[in-house]
């Protein structure tokens, strides 16, 4: 039984078993140590509050193309005219472009440092073979054709996916220089060769979808932290860029339809009357309305042309550009009026008529969807179009907006020559949740332009965190897992896994690390750590503060304590910094009341205690058994101590008392009447990771209270704490975790009393050996029969 001092810090955090553990000695690690000697030193480009300082600058790139589509030769051939604005303080001496199709050459980096995984010498996936083999097929990467300023030769080399260009004279501070180049490259095959776009075939009439991406050497971006960003491309780490504008002008055969990047500048050029008045009418539509229906789409992809047209985009400041192309495209549009804004944005689809009824029901839809959700959670959404195309890659992949998209129907071919086309709840789901995730990126980071070849959480981790928001927007249990606690548990408590702050070419598990632990963190940031009031102000700060900026990730930590008075170094060291998880054991639980040193009240207590301790079997069979006992047969044994045990209130032990009132203020009387009962819970933190803890107390009169402790009960000992809660009636059960926020890896050890672990038993029968001799007769059998 505790002291009577522990009621003065009722409901406050108490050191298990009184432990007093100083940081300089043992194995005391603190848990709570402030994440600035981590961090950049803050200066006049970034601040310590996380927001950009007076001082921030980046530089500016804009650019001017004109690219043919040879459609038969599967290539690309473009010229670029580039115009670099050095905003920086620094002087330049050389530029560094990226080279993104250099990573399917057989000499890359990326290539050659193929690690065959599960292959072996006598095993290798069907899908491993086949990028080999496509890559042994051609000459791959980026082939220049021309590098020049003013009509002059410009000196450059190529480092493997980057290439370096030299200046004919330094670029001051302020000052700009253009340069042009012609190139091309060998369209790769976008699934087959995992490539983030390229082309895919189709069997119908023989024709491809096209989605063109890094297709043009586009500037390493250059800035404050990092100086020249140009690590190379290794196909997983993806992109670092400046922002500026862009007229691009795409030749391509003259009965393709393309979307792109950027407004359409000549749409009675490329588009007929009617689907110029199907666009305008779809702008003020209450739900998609096809610009090129999915009749014309089948006429259109029978015949093919050897004539073209140039499709004329511009876009203004943002940091990429892409574009698809195809005959088999059908075309819905729609005009999505932005939340609390006067501006409409037109929400488009392309996808082959292969993927109706999946597409033209779902896809435009979610991109609506998106649109409203994300500009409600961070910002207006600040481009005129937003793209979702059916594009030759497995998943999704974005750029300013537009992005392309899997998960088509399945097609099933039937003896009378028709098709039957159904889809999965996976496929449904799929689409819509690939969209959204696409979509979405074009706020992070095509706009809040983090360093994805760096830090890939910035982007894939706070827009999974979004996408769920936006899926669980969408219906009533959607199925959305990936920023659910649940569900990064095993990722967590597995033996082959490392921090967040990783680079990201060397993740392990790119999935679970970059997407689902930091959207599970962000998660568990918004309901159980800030709040939803806090976190969303904080966030929306972040994203205001950084919109066509580039943020690094001490500038998100800084800016998230900023905005809420939130003390969070401990949540980012632990979740983002280590490879610690979630095991929090509620260990055990002390009820008490306090002691009123009276004996009248005392003393009986003890008794009943005294007699609950004494119980014995042995005893229990003795009387039971009916023994005879000696001082049954020999009364006169028995005595004074036989007639009073030791609990018998003495006159003694009742001056005592008296005595002692005598010497106490009567606020400490009062204590000792203090009648409440008195729970002292014990935690152990097994997994290493300190989170705040969440109780469901259930009491004796069937009333329930959740009690919420904030993380700092660990601050002194993140091993053990005891939690004091001082109740006026009596606890019937406590549940830790019980809404399953923290991503508690192990529900066992949450709740007292102990509650039995549910499982279901498979039964099953031991397998038959190999009957050789049976599997050939058989054979012999059906042979007969086919004959």
């Amino acid at each position: 039984m505790r002291l009577i001092g522990i009621l003065l810090a009722a409901l406050v955090a108490v050191p298990a078993h009184g432990e007093v553990i100083k940081q300089t000695k043992g194995s005391f690690e603190d848990k709570f140590r402030q994440l600035e000697e981590h961090l950049p030193t803050p200066n006049v480009y970034r601040t310590g509050s996380g927001a950009p300082g007076h001082a921030y600058w980046q530089q500016q790139v804009d650019y001017k193309i004109k690219v043919r589509l040879d459609e038969k030769a599967r290539q690309i051939h473009g010229s670029e005219s580039v115009t670099y604005q050095n905003n920086s303080p620094d002087t330049l001496t050389y530029l560094w472009l990226q080279l993104d199709q250099n990573r399917f050459s057989k000499h890359s980096d990326a290539y050659t440092t193929m690690d065959m995984g599960q292959s072996a010498a006598n095993k290798m996936s069907y899908r491993t073979m086949r990028f080999l083999a496509l890559t042994e097929g051609k000459e791959w990467g980026i082939n220049l054709e021309r590098v020049q300023a003013g009509g002059r030769d410009l000196k450059y080399a190529i480092s493997d996916t980057m290439m370096r260009i030299d200046l004919p004279k330094p670029l001051l501070p302020g000052a700009s220089f253009k340069f042009d180049l012609d190139w091309s490259y060998n369209i790769p095959a976008g699934k087959a060769m995992g490539a983030r776009g390229g082309y895919e075939p189709y069997e119908r009439h023989g024709n491809d979808v096209f989605f063109i991406a890094q297709w043009f050497p586009r500037l390493a971006a250059y800035t404050d932290l990092q100086g020249w960003e140009h690590k190379q491309f290794l196909g997983t780490g993806e992109f670092t860029l400046e922002f500026g504008d862009y007229d691009v002008e795409i030749t391509v055969p003259a009965d393709h339809v393309v979307g792109s990047t950027g407004e359409l500048q000549n749409a009675k050029d490329v588009l007929t009357k009617d689907q110029r008045k199907r666009l305008d009418e779809a702008r003020t539509a209450d739900r998609p309305v096809f610009v090129v229906t999915r009749e014309e789409a089948l006429e259109n992809e029978k015949t093919g042309t050897e004539e073209t047209k140039t499709w004329h985009f511009k876009a203004e400041n943002v940091r990429d550009f892409a574009f698809a192309s195809s005959r088999k495209f059908v075309w819905d549009a729609w005009g999505v009026k932005l939340p609390d804004s006067d501006r409409t944005v037109m929400a488009m689809s392309l996808y082959p008529e292969e993927a109706m009824p999946v597409w033209n029901k779902f896809s435009t839809q979610a991109i609506a969807h998106t649109l409203d959700t994300y500009s409600r959670y961070s910002f207006e959404y600040p481009y005129p179009v937003a793209w979702s195309v059916h594009g030759p890659i497995g998943g999704g992949m974005e750029y300013p907006m537009i992005t392309s998209n899997g998960y088509p129907p399945e097609i099933t071919k039937n003896d009378d020559g028709t098709e039957t086309r159904t889809y999965s709840r996976r496929t449904k789901y799929g689409l819509i949740s690939v969209v959204i995730h696409e979509i979405g990126h074009i706020y992070f980071p095509m706009t809040v332009n983090t360093d994805e070849r760096n830090w890939a959480w910035m982007d894939e981790g706070i827009n999974s965190f979004l996408q769920t928001m936006a899926e669980r927007e969408w219906e009533a249990n959607y199925p959305a897992r990936r920023s659910v606690p649940k569900g990064v548990i095993s990722y967590m408590t597995s033996p082959n896994q490392n921090p967040i702050m990783t680079q990201s070419d060397s993740i392990i598990g790119y999935g679970p690390n970059a997407y689902t632990k930091p959207a599970v963190a962000l998660n568990i940031l918004r309901e159980t750590i800030m709040g939803r009031e806090l976190f969303d102000f904080a966030f929306h700060e972040y994203s205001r503060r950084w919109k066509f900026k580039r943020p690094y990730p001490a500038d998100f930590f800084r800016t998230m304590e900023d905005a809420s008075a939130k003390d969070l170094d401990w949540f980012f060291r632990g979740w983002w910094y280590t490879t610690d998880h979630v095991d929090i054991a509620l260990t055990g639980v002390t009820h008490a009341r306090i002691n009123t040193e009276d004996p009248e009240i005392e003393n009986p207590i003890k008794r009943e205690k005294d007699r609950k301790d004494r119980v014995y079997i042995g005893e229990m069979r003795d009387t039971s058994s009916g023994i005879s006992r000696r001082v049954e047969r020999f009364p006169d044994l028995l005595d004074f101590y036989n007639e009073n045990d030791d609990f018998i209130v003495t006159e003694k032990q009742k001056k005592a008392y008296k005595h002692k009132l005598k010497d106490l203020k009567d606020w400490e009387k009062e204590l000792l009447k203090f009648g409440h009962e008195l729970y002292f819970i014990d935690f152990e933190n097994i997994g290493g990771l300190v989170m705040p803890l969440v109780l469901d107390v259930e009491f004796e009169d069937g009333s329930r209270e959740e009690v919420r402790v904030a993380a700092e009960i660990w601050r002194e000992n993140a091993k053990k704490v005891t939690k004091l809660l001082v109740r006026d009636k009596k606890i019937k059960s406590i549940t830790l975790d019980p809404y399953h926020e923290i991503a508690d890896a192990d529900e066992s050890n949450n709740a007292w009393p102990a509650k039995p672990v549910l499982s279901r038993v498979e039964l099953y029968k031991r397998s038959s050996s190999r009957n050789l001799m049976k599997e050939v007769l058989d054979g012999q059998k059906e042979e007969e029969k086919d004959k």
